[in-house]
């Protein structure tokens, strides 16, 4: 397991807040470096400060919308015009919607699409070939637990991260050969701007099975260096997935959808 990142450079997207701000501190406290990739730039240099008092570590920025097209490619150029190699990256962007499949809104739906699954694999592309080619790296990709299982009300959503963790599996698979490993982690219900942003209204079970956001990216980090294929963080998340596959998929579905329902 690797334990000191020291001199290697961590690109980690979606870092302006939440979970990409957690797994950036925690690769920054084992002595990466960081390029920190999100579209609120006052955010993203607050962040950037702060790790770079705490931690000692070189920090830069780069805003970007990551759902415009050719945007991974776009961001892949700046960086090695810029000289620099990544030796992690951490696939964090992304959003859901809550609601309806049919009442949702078709442009926003094909953005959170075109992030959570075409950047993703893009970006993957682009910096994991350089990765095999040194014979070193590491992914980690965020999914979620909503993988596991048909999910009412975050119908595409959760298609999206059921993409997400077959792709990471798959990939890792294919690496065994070297020493560069994908590793995908999915996390439940996480105390962070994902609710607000999806529409939605945390439920009972939701705050009852409520990480906090540091928590989980450290759960992360652990499992994407030790190279594992994948993790669920927490324990209530781990039960939740293991009953899901013990029932038929029509009785997972009814049960997600009224643990998804707020009123």
């Amino acid at each position: 397991m690797t334990t000191n990142l020291k001199g290697k450079t961590a690109l980690v997207t979606g870092a302006s807040s939440g979970l990409g701000v957690d797994f950036a501190r925690e690769l920054a406290q084992l002595g990466a470096n960081l390029i920190l990739v999100a579209r609120r730039e006052d955010m993203l240099r607050t962040v950037a400060s702060d790790i770079t008092k705490q931690f000692g570590v070189t920090v830069d920025v780069i805003t970007q919308d990551l759902s415009e097209k050719d945007a991974p490619q776009r961001l892949y150029d700046q960086i090695k015009a810029g000289g620099k190699q990544v030796d992690v990256l951490v696939n964090n962007a992304g959003f859901g919607l809550f609601g309806e499949f049919v009442d949702l809104d078709w442009q926003r739906e094909r953005n959170m699409l075109e992030l959570d699954i075409i950047t993703l694999v893009h970006l993957t592309k682009l910096f994991v070939g350089d990765m095999v080619g040194r014979n070193f790296g590491h992914v980690l990709h965020v999914a979620s637990i909503g993988a596991y299982q048909p999910s009412p009300l975050y119908a595409s959503y959760s298609a999206a991260k059921s993409f997400v963790l077959n792709f990471g599996e798959a990939l890792n698979y294919e690496l065994k050969a070297t020493k560069v490993r994908s590793t995908v982690i999915s996390p439940g219900i996480t105390a962070t701007e994902f609710l607000k942003v999806a529409g939605q209204q945390a439920t009972l079970y939701q705050r009852m099975t409520m990480m906090q956001s540091p928590d989980v990216a450290r759960i992360g980090i652990k499992a994407m260096l030790k190279g594992r294929s994948s993790i669920v963080p927490g324990l209530l998340n781990t039960v939740t997935i293991w009953s899901n596959r013990l029932m038929p998929r029509r009785m997972s579905a009814a049960v997600g959808y009224r643990l998804m329902k707020t009123a």
